[in-house]
């Protein structure tokens, strides 16, 4: 184990590298796109599984590269069909991912860092702050996981777990390509999802992209005084200036961007957040998430009634704004926004 994990993951390597490695080899050239097939198209997890490769240079390959797949430590099954995974990475570092059945699809939710820097106040990922950004192999393999579990293909994948993704851009982005790619898992640009805090020059960055993947802004009150409470990590990107930054974005891509609002009792759910909420998204292109805050162990923070979440709903509806109130997936196993956490959970 301490050998394999010190050589190179083959699955780091490109095409272009596999080639001059197959040719070092003295191995014919169509050996290089058998090698890739198995790699990044049938995500084998052995060399052995190679099945048109050659005994003598799999052996060859396994003496100087391994598959650098995360253990899976824990697996809890939610009612509603969800799983949530404690996955462990060859460094000891470990992560939660959640996969999200739903009749003939299956979206998963992966975390870009282990822990966070951001400090949310409703969310447990950050209590223990940030352990280390993942790669994108890291990001990716999550995914890989999930299919293999649920032996199904994935449909659709948000940067929704842990950690804030535009802290982590080139991994993320890297990451949605290898996501993306026709050959590789070939899941929908706009299938595919980023969510972030609201760090401005990550918004602009990802606004220069080619592909249509989708962005998400965990916004939670549209009130600066709250929203510095609340998420302190991205107090200097005020509200103007994150309303800016988003309203150029859609004027480069034209892009949707959704808000997400977990509304919390008391906090971000009283007439004047309502009112500021509206304020924000009225005459712009948006879609506005409401979901009631899903509790999160020591956080003194409560869901709103669902009464007060409907009512927003109709208020932003009622201004011309898109609204939908989302079911929490995963939170009897604590699999919902804001509930993950590296910790080891008995099942």
């Amino acid at each position: 184990m301490e050998r394999s994990n010190r050589m190179r993951d083959i699955r780091s390597l490109t095409a272009d590298e596999i080639a001059e490695l197959v040719q070092e080899l003295g191995q014919p050239a169509f050996r290089a796109k058998q090698i890739c097939e198995w790699v990044f198209t049938k995500h084998v997890s052995s060399f052995e599984e190679m099945t048109n490769i050659p005994k003598k240079l799999r052996e060859q390959l396994s003496e100087h590269f391994s598959f650098r797949l995360p253990e899976e430590l824990v697996k809890q099954v939610s009612r509603d069909g969800s799983r949530k995974y404690l996955l462990e990475f060859s460094d000891g570092t470990s992560v939660e991912t959640v996969g999200m059945p739903s009749k003939n699809k299956l979206a998963v939710c992966v975390s870009t860092q282990a822990g966070c820097g951001m400090g949310c106040a409703f969310c447990a990922t950050g209590f223990n702050g940030l352990t280390r950004s993942l790669s994108a192999q890291e990001i990716v393999d999550q995914v890989r996981h999930v299919a293999m579990d649920f032996d199904e293909r994935v449909t659709s994948v948000v940067f929704m777990g842990q950690g804030e993704p535009f802290a982590n851009f080139d991994a993320t982005v890297k990451a949605l390509r290898m996501l993306n790619d026709p050959d590789g898992y070939a899941i929908g640009a706009r299938h595919l999802t980023v969510s972030t805090c609201g760090v401005i020059p990550g918004i602009k960055r990802f606004s220069e992209l080619p592909e249509q993947f989708t962005l998400a802004i965990s916004l939670h009150s549209a009130v600066q005084s709250t929203r510095n409470k609340l998420m302190p990590g991205v107090k200097k990107y005020t509200l103007p200036r994150l309303h800016e930054a988003i309203q150029a974005y859609v004027e480069k891509t034209g892009r949707r961007p959704t808000y997400e609002f977990a509304m919390i009792d008391g906090i971000n759910d009283t007439n004047p957040e309502m009112e500021a909420l509206i304020d924000f998204c009225r005459g712009t292109l948006c879609h506005v998430n409401l979901i009631q805050l899903n509790d999160t162990p020591g956080s003194l923070l409560k869901p709103s009634p669902m009464k007060k979440v409907e009512t927003l709903q109709k208020r932003l509806q009622m201004h011309g704004v898109e609204a939908t109130i989302r079911n929490s997936r995963g939170n009897d196993i604590d699999a919902a926004c804001g509930q993950l956490k590296q910790r080891l959970i008995q099942s």
